[in-house]
């Protein structure tokens, strides 16, 4: 045999009749009220970025052509590097490395013996390449100027 259902269970399924009713209610409400359709919610963006209620004209629309559009990076051989020129500031023959300036901007940068001509010497002027080391920017391909 079941048990009554006590006062408080009897209660809280009261509440909950309740609130069923009231969403109903106000779901009946939002009804009779006319609530905009989903066409009048859609927003459109125009070329200018803008956002409006109106659709873009399929006449304005630009053409893409597919080939024009750079995906990726130029290849390393497809930049050129351009040669610098500045003076050895610092050279030390017996540990094979030294260090240029940069005649324009004052930068000092490291480099090997095994990029440099074997004459080079305190003073020289020489033209150079940069490439990116692990410590930072090192002349490479470096040749004197006379």
């Amino acid at each position: 045999m079941a048990k009554p259902a006590s006062f408080n269970k009897k209660e809280l399924e009261r509440k909950k009749e309740l609130k069923r009713k009231e969403k109903q209610q106000r779901k009946d409400e939002r009804k009779a009220q006319g609530v905009s359709s989903f066409d009048e919610m859609i927003a459109y963006v125009d070329e200018n970025g803008m956002i409006t209620s109106t659709p873009p004209d399929p006449d304005k629309k630009q053409k893409i052509v597919l080939e024009n559009i750079a995906v990726s990076t130029p290849k390393k051989e497809e930049v050129e590097a351009k040669a610098l020129k500045g003076s050895v500031e610092s050279f030390n023959y017996d540990k094979g490395y030294g260090f240029i300036k940069h005649a324009d901007s004052m930068d000092n940068y490291f480099f090997h013996i095994s990029n440099a001509p074997a004459n080079i010497a305190e003073g020289n002027m020489v033209a150079f390449e940069l490439e990116r080391g692990q410590k930072g920017m090192n002349a490479v391909k470096i040749a004197l100027i006379k």
